[in-house]
């Protein structure tokens, strides 16, 4: 019985990805490729046109085409352009069957935690004993002054907790052993600085894209560059507009006292895990190294697991944690869905401190450590007949917008008080405009490289817009 003759595959021509380039015209020995005569109306080139009458399929034209998927061997199937699509490969394969029933949360618990006396710790201290409380017990990271006692202290205590600290060869790699980590599903953090945290941005937003938790600790020092290691808030727009590339946002948390870097990084991790996404702590030089009294809480948190990480048993084998989206509607539909999220976290997640606000005319705002100078300065401003208020955002994205909209009512100038070149009144002036709230005039008092707003600064600042407000009137 005579073996039937192989039949070799004639090209396909995906006109879409054809640039006209004529490569296949001199490569076929068969003439059966000749330059087009019609512009394609997706692309605005002219693609080749293929009589396949006389074409042996030697596929010498494929090879030569330097698109991947400009021509390509025509399976039996296909009669007609236009009919192949690429797509992701779990959905060319399918999902993984593992034969078990899907995984389920398995959600934290509170335990107790023994009465003790209040601690003196530096910021980054507390922040440390914060997500040793959280039930973190994985740190990565890279020295970099002025946040590096933090990392120290854990390496100290977390092989005593069956943990573990890995310093990196960089703030590259640290970021890339968050992203594995928190793929396991557990609770991880690190301490850096301005400089290092700018390196880390590509791996939060690949964290931000596959829906990952994880807690950065960024005390802030001077800059641009290299700088100084004082402290400044020049990381406020990094943090809340700069995320890495892409749509990417995350929760910002802006601690002005020693005891709020503990309580705030316990939160951090909090809504890290309940939105699947990275969340900023983001404190001053000052604020990394000053000691405070610290009082411990009432519980720990001994964490769970969730269904979505990659566990390597086989109730999570089907899990997959990527940020990558071949085709453009898949990964359309992937923003839309973190879009929806952002909207959420941004209804649901504003905080704000308001001192003696609720009949100021001047409402001061400022952040971390000079949040502090601004509130002793509106004391003082109260005794001189200054109706003066202290907004402090807590959370700066989302910027808490509605619990600054009701002083509107009533204020007459904003003040600015901030160690940098207007980054946190950017965000304020950017809630105001997309709230569509009509604001008073909105003055400043900065200071830069390492400097930090003075009191008397920031009173002399607020009686120049008071004196103003009076000529105003008059």
């Amino acid at each position: 019985m005579a073996t039937p003759a192989l039949t070799r595959p004639k090209p396909f021509l995906e006109a879409e990805y054809c640039k006209g380039c004529l490569r296949c015209i001199d490569a076929c020995a068969k003439d059966c490729i000749t330059q087009g005569e019609h512009i394609h109306a997706g692309t605005g080139m002219i693609p080749v046109h293929l009589d396949l009458e006389d074409c042996n399929g030697c596929q010498l034209c494929i090879q030569a085409c330097p698109e991947p998927f400009g021509l390509r061997p025509q399976l039996p199937a296909e009669t007609i352009e236009g009919d192949f699509d690429l797509e992701d490969p779990s959905k060319l394969f399918g999902a993984k069957a593992t034969g078990l029933p899907a995984a389920v949360d398995h959600p934290g618990i509170e335990l107790p935690l023994s009465a003790s006396e209040p601690l003196m710790l530096k910021g980054t201290y507390a922040s440390a004993i914060g997500a040793l409380l959280a039930g973190c017990r994985h740190v990565f990271g890279y020295p970099i002054t002025p946040s590096t006692e933090g990392a120290e202290l854990m390496a100290k205590i977390l092989p005593k907790l069956d943990g573990a600290f890995v310093q990196a060869v960089s703030e590259v790699a640290a970021v890339n052993m968050m992203y594995g980590c928190s793929g396991a599903g557990l609770p991880c953090i690190t301490f850096t600085s301005s400089p290092g945290f700018s390196l880390m941005l590509e791996g939060v937003s690949y964290m931000i894209g596959a829906e990952l938790p994880g807690v950065f600790v960024n005390i802030m020092r001077g800059g641009p560059g290299l700088g100084n290691i004082g402290p400044e808030q020049s990381d406020i727009k990094l943090a809340c507009r700069g995320l890495g590339h892409g749509n990417t946002h995350g929760i910002v948390l802006a601690p002005a006292t020693p005891q709020e870097m503990l309580d705030l990084t316990r939160l951090a991790f909090e809504l890290s895990f309940k939105y699947r996404n990275p969340v900023v702590l983001l404190g001053d030089g000052y604020l990394g190294q000053m000691t405070g009294v610290v009082r411990l809480p009432a519980t720990l948190t001994k964490p769970g697991l969730p269904a979505w990480a990659v566990w390597g048993d086989k109730e999570h084998r089907p899990n997959l944690i990527c940020s990558i989206f071949l085709t453009e509607s898949d990964l359309e539909a992937h923003n839309v869905h973190l879009n929806a999220k952002y909207a959420e976290i941004a209804a649901q997640e504003q905080r704000a401190d308001l001192y003696r606000c609720e009949d100021a005319e001047v409402v001061l705002v400022a952040c971390n450590t000079p949040a502090r100078m601004a509130k002793g300065a509106v004391e003082n401003l109260r005794k001189q007949g200054i109706k003066a208020g202290l907004f402090r955002p807590i959370t700066l994205w989302p910027f808490p917008i509605d619990a600054f909209k009701p002083l509107l009512a009533h204020a007459q100038r904003i003040v600015m008080v901030e160690a940098s070149h207007g980054q946190l009144e950017d965000e304020l002036r950017l809630a105001l405009s997309k709230a569509e709230l009509d604001h008073p005039p909105i003055t400043s008092v900065q200071r830069f490289g390492g400097m930090l707003p003075q009191q008397d600064e920031i009173e002399a600042g607020v009686r120049a817009a008071a004196l103003s407000l009076e000529e105003v009137k008059a």
